[in-house]
C-alpha cells in the first residue's frame, strides 16, 4: 500500500510527493499564453493541479524510468492527501535534515552509477532541490503511516517459519544458493510480515477514507 501511494518504487520508496498550488494560473513573463495549468482535482477545499500530476509522473520516471498514466498519478496524489491531512491534523513531526540526506543517497546508490542518476535526473526534468522535497515528503508519509499501525502488529514464530519455507528457502534454491538459517533470518522476515501486515492495515483505513471525503475529478470529466 505504500507503493501505491507513492509510486511503484521499491519502496518506496513512496513514497512523495504532492505539492499543492494555491494559484490556477502561471503566466510565462514572454509567452501570450496565459493559461498553462489547470486544476486536476478538488479534494475537499484543497485542489490538485495538473502540474502537480505531471510532477509526480517526472518523480516516476527517475525513480522507475517509466510513469504511470495521468489518471493512475492523480490517484496516487489523492491518496497522498489523505494521508497527508491526517498527519498535519496529528501534528506529526516532518523528517530531520539527515534522514533526507539518507534517503537521497539511498536513491543515488538504487543506480548503477552517480553518473546515470544525474542523467536520469536531468532527463525527468527534475532540480536536486525538487528531488529532495519529493523524498522529504515521501519520508514524512512512510513515518506516519508506519507510526500509526506498527504498533497493532503481531507476529508469531509460526507465521515466521511458514513465509520462511514458501519464500526463503525456494528463492534460494531457483538462484542456486546455500539458504541462511531460519535463525539468521529471522529478523529480516519478521520485519517483512510487519510491513506486510502495515501495508494492509493502512491500505484498508485508507479505501474507508477516500470514501468519506469530496472528490471531483476534473481532469477525468475533461477526457471524457
Amino acid at each position: 500500500m505504500l507503493a501505491t501511494i507513492f509510486s511503484r518504487y521499491a519502496l518506496s520508496i513512496t513514497c512523495a510527493l504532492v505539492l499543492f498550488f494555491s494559484s490556477l494560473l502561471v503566466v510565462h513573463p514572454s509567452s501570450a499564453q496565459v493559461l498553462i495549468d489547470r486544476i486536476a482535482a478538488r479534494v475537499e477545499n484543497d485542489i490538485i493541479l495538473l502540474s502537480d500530476v505531471r510532477h509526480l509522473g517526472r518523480y516516476q520516471m527517475l525513480v522507475d524510468g517509466k510513469s504511470e498514466t495521468e489518471a493512475q498519478l492523480l490517484d496516487r496524489l489523492i491518496d497522498q492527501w489523505v494521508v497527508q491531512n491526517e498527519a498535519d491534523a496529528s501534528r506529526f513531526p516532518r523528517p530531520t535534515d539527515a534522514e533526507i540526506d539518507q534517503g537521497v543517497a539511498a536513491l543515488k546508490k538504487s543506480f548503477p552509477s552517480l553518473q546515470e542518476y544525474e542523467e536520469r535526473r536531468k532527463q525527468s526534468g527534475l532540480t536536486e532541490q525538487q528531488v529532495r522535497d519529493k523524498i522529504a515528503t515521501q519520508i514524512h508519509l512512510t513515518n506516519y503511516l508506519d507510526s500509526r499501525f506498527r504498533p497493532s502488529v503481531q507476529v508469531d514464530a509460526k507465521a515466521i517459519e511458514d513465509f520462511y519455507n514458501s519464500a526463503v528457502l525456494p528463492r534460494a534454491k531457483a538462484r542456486g544458493q546455500e539458504p541462511p538459517s531460519l535463525e539468521a533470518s529471522r529478523d529480516v522476515i519478521q520485519e517483512a510480515l510487519i510491513e506486510q501486515s502495515i501495508d494492509a492495515q493502512a491500505e484498508q483505513w485508507l479505501k474507508e477514507s477516500r470514501s468519506r471525503i469530496h472528490v471531483e475529478r476534473l481532469l477525468d470529466e475533461e477526457k471524457e
